[in-house]
């Protein structure tokens, strides 16, 4: 614990103490094997702790729980799951556990603090461990490795944490849930906002793709080329764009499969990204060796794993000057897919000049013969109902699914004449614009109850919540428990357990009211 001096100032009756004083245990979590299939014993993983609440939709179970296992790991009432390992922003979520499930263990990367006495209301520790204060002093102690922070039993142990006398800690406790209650359902509501928008942006690239959202816009115009014109067009470029990225001999495209659509109106092309393109390749797996701290840009699958090009924190090469550095350089107005990992068919058009660039042996590089219909093509390939659907169908392995150039070339597009090509995407542009200025105002929102939560918790703790015990005493005429002599006896209760000998039986210290 820090000196008393660099502590705030309490109120009267407060005294500042350290978990390690108040909890008689810091466990860590079991390391037994979960899954997420959603049976066996409930156990909460790093990803559970949300909100200081439990997320019970993000739990796992322990299929091959022993008796031993469960004593040894299950949650009591009042037990606090702490994070101790994880990205800095984690370290320090608390969850209160009060029953529910009625089974919970605790795993991995959480401790487990139980406080082994009832002088103090677990609510209240809750509370002031969510506190900005409490949240800063951890993070003041964590240590660094290459890709995550801790802080061990030993430093946690040692960090301030404030105490009120018991009848004190009600109160707060009763005002707390009041006032947080309004907070937290407004927190809760908010928290569905980017769930909701996603949804919304899923309907609308399927309304696109389905052509429903231009339904209103085909009955007042005629396209000044119809698609299939526009598709012949297309085909007609073909061997000439080939000879252009260096392919001598254009071979003929494979032909749509036309089960693969579902409804889409009569007026649009069936085609595929075979007939649409002129090379569909991927990197090869020597690119390792020649990374480099500057030089061309290197696109991973993570660089594109929002369906958008993003090049912060992207790879640099030093490209060989073979044919590998000039088969896999990316071009403005090529479509770039995702062939393997966790997050396969994720896409993206490169809409802007990113100067030279290349691609790894997991992302597809689709050369198309017309740049034009590109960002049509990229709301295809992402849409829910459509190409995304067909690519996901086409995955396989199920460790580390994977996609081979022929699942790309084969994958059946319905294309509309430039004109409405042209609707679609601005309109789908409009949509995404409102869904991302709502999500913006969601998130401002939260922040705002975020900063309303502490606004509550530091007054909580500098004792302006409620009438103070020791205002109260003086008040009404009476003598009070200051939260220094509450901190003695628990102290006193713990030495005289630690130096009982084993298996005797101690008379039992009379307890403050439990809250």
């Amino acid at each position: 614990m820090r000196n008393e001096p660099l502590l705030p100032q309490l109120a009267e009756g407060w005294e500042w103490s350290t978990l390690g004083d108040v909890f008689s245990e810091m466990k860590n979590g079991t390391t037994s094997t979960q899954n997420k299939e959603g049976w066996g014993i409930p156990v909460t993983r790093i990803e559970t702790v949300q909100n200081a609440r439990f997320d019970l939709q993000r739990i796992g179970y322990v299929d091959d729980a022993s008796p031993e296992l469960i004593r040894t790991f299950q949650y009591h009432n009042g037990d606090i799951a702490f994070s101790h390992i994880n990205s800095l922003p984690h370290v320090g979520k608390t969850a209160l556990y009060e029953g529910v499930p009625e089974v919970l263990l605790h795993g991995m990367n959480l401790l487990r603090l139980r406080l082994g006495h009832d002088s103090l209301h677990p609510r209240f520790l809750h509370a002031a461990m969510q506190e900005s204060f409490f949240r800063e002093e951890v993070r003041d102690r964590v240590g660094r490795a290459v890709n995550q922070v801790s802080i061990n039993q030993k430093t946690l142990s040692e960090v301030p944490l404030p105490i009120a006398p018991v009848a004190e800690q009600t109160r707060i406790v009763a005002k707390l849930g009041e006032l947080l209650a309004h907070v937290n359902s407004a927190r809760d509501h908010l928290s569905r906002v980017p769930v909701i928008l996603k949804r919304f942006r899923q309907a609308v690239l399927a309304a696109a793709c389905s052509g429903c959202l231009t339904e209103d816009w085909r009955l007042h115009h005629t396209p000044r080329t119809p698609s299939d014109g526009f598709l012949g067009g297309i085909l007609a470029k073909r061997a000439d764009r080939a000879k252009q990225c260096g392919i001598r001999v254009a071979r003929e495209p494979a032909k749509a499969d036309l089960s693969q659509l579902s409804d889409v109106p009569e007026d649009w092309a069936v085609t595929n990204i075979d007939q649409l393109s002129c090379v569909v390749t991927s990197g090869s797996r020597g690119w390792a060796k020649y990374y480099s701290a500057s030089g061309r840009l290197f696109i991973r699958a993570q660089d594109i794993n929002t369906d958008r090009l993003l090049t912060d924190g992207i790879a640099h090469v030093q490209p060989p000057n073979n044919a590998e550095g000039i088969r896999t350089r990316v071009c403005l107005g090529d479509l770039l897919i995702t062939i393997t990992g966790a997050n396969v068919t994720k896409s993206a058009l490169v809409d802007r000049n990113i100067g030279d660039s290349y691609v790894s042996q997991h992302v597809a590089l689709v050369r198309l013969i017309e740049p034009f219909i590109g960002p049509f093509l990229h709301l295809w390939t992402v849409s829910p109902l459509h190409g995304r659907a067909k690519l996901l169908d086409d995955a396989y392995g199920a460790g580390k699914p994977g996609l081979n150039l022929d699942n790309i070339k084969e994958m059946t597009v319905a294309l509309p004449s430039p004109d409405e090509q042209v609707e679609i995407v601005h309109r789908v542009k409009s949509l995404f614009s409102l869904a991302d200025n709502i999500e913006g105002h969601a998130s401002k929102a939260a922040r705002g109850a975020d900063k309303l939560t502490q606004s509550i918790l530091a007054k909580a703790f500098s004792g302006e919540l409620v009438p103070t015990e020791a205002d109260l005493a003086r008040r009404e005429g009476r003598d009070y428990e200051p939260a220094s002599v509450l901190l003695e006896r628990i102290r006193a209760g713990r030495a005289d357990k630690a130096s009982a000998p084993a298996g005797a039986k101690r008379k039992p210290r009379k307890a403050s009211a439990h809250v």
